[in-house]
């Protein structure tokens, strides 16, 4: 009997040993978004948002297709897409964060020069019930920056504005085989995507302390050349990026990005910085009939409707990053996966 009972003792010591050793949980941040949604249509994605349990969704512009210079259509398009039952669930479930493209800006492909910038930045701020003290509301644009804080982690949420402020795009001259579609690169040198007061913004951002950022951009920033809107269409200023990051000694940006109609993970090799990611989940209700090609394109392209997600994974020993993105059935149809570590300015 005594034997028995030594026995269990030394099950029960094996038991509490293991249970003491055990790593504790990580702390989790899930970060959706998507964009291009079309208030006239269904938007089932949202609910596959919803059913993430994301805590923030982010959208990336294009949220609806506004396309006027009349701001009573504006409204009443974001009346469309306040109405929608899909959205109200979401907007119910989950913080709502949100930038700005062309079509929900005003016009399309439109930049500095679109003459009713300042009253659709109001509708804009208003619709997104961005706070009457925000600083987005205290200065030309709609950028702006919101934290994400659990434990003792902070995730840093950096919203663009890559309308307000950027220059026209140069058009492709048809005769150059160079290029394709619309846009050749401008590499004037004063040409801008974000404009001086935004990028002095920015850089104070980067010099905040977090263990991990996400850039919300409405156009791409990470992928190959395409001749549709993009950074690469001003490559100074995304070399200026490349930079700013650089010198900041700014850890884990990774970007997110929309318009293009279709979704993909593209990942950019940089000399002076880490590689950059970029998320780009598009769209919502929206897809294209043809597809770029793109280098830096990390696994498949989707082609149907998808969201994105992005899933931090924080203890004291590692940080993991999960990117991804999810289409209209809840499959995970693009994923990569690394450790923050490997988003570190060398």
């Amino acid at each position: 009997m005594k034997y028995a009972i030594c026995f269990l003792g030394l099950l029960l010591w094996l038991s509490s040993c293991g249970t003491a050793t055990q790593e504790p949980a990580p702390t989790e941040f899930r970060i959706a978004f998507g964009s291009c949604a079309h208030e006239d249509e269904p938007q089932p994605m949202l609910d596959i948002a919803v059913e993430q349990s994301p805590d923030v969704f982010i959208y990336l512009g294009d949220n609806i297709y506004g396309d006027s210079y009349e701001m009573d259509t504006l409204r009443a398009k974001y009346a469309r897409l306040a109405a929608k039952p899909e959205f109200q669930r979401l907007s119910a479930a989950m913080p709502i964060l949100a930038v700005w493209d062309d079509h929900d800006y005003g016009w399309n492909d439109s930049g500095r020069h679109y003459p009713f910038k300042e009253p659709s930045k109001e509708i804009f701020m208003d619709f997104w019930g961005v706070p009457a003290d925000n600083d987005r509301r205290k200065h030309p644009g709609i950028y702006g920056v919101e934290w994400l804080e659990k434990d003792d982690y902070r995730i840093q949420l950096i919203l663009l504005d890559t309308r307000t402020f950027r220059d026209d795009l140069h058009f492709r001259d048809t005769t150059d085989q160079r290029w394709k579609n619309d846009y050749m690169p401008n590499e004037y040198a004063d040409s801008t995507f974000l404009g001086e007061v935004q990028w002095a913004w920015l850089e104070r951002q980067l010099q905040q302390s977090a263990d991990a950022r996400i850039i919300a951009s409405s156009n791409q920033f990470s992928h190959e050349y395409n001749g549709w809107e993009s950074w690469t269409n001003v490559p100074r200023e995304r070399e200026r990026m490349i930079e700013l990051i650089a010198r900041t000694r700014a850890n884990g940006v990774i970007f997110i990005s929309g318009d293009v109609h279709w979704g993909e993970i593209s990942r950019l090799e940089t000399e002076r910085c880490y590689p950059l990611y970029d998320v780009t989940s598009s769209g919502i209700t929206s897809t294209w009939d043809s597809v770029e090609p793109n280098a830096n394109r990390v696994g498949p392209v989707i082609r149907q409707n998808n969201i994105g997600l992005i899933r931090l994974l924080l203890n004291e020993d590692e940080a993991t990053a999960e990117l991804g993105l999810i289409d209209s059935s809840g499959l995970r149809v693009a994923e990569t996966e690394f450790g923050l570590e490997a988003l570190r300015v060398p």
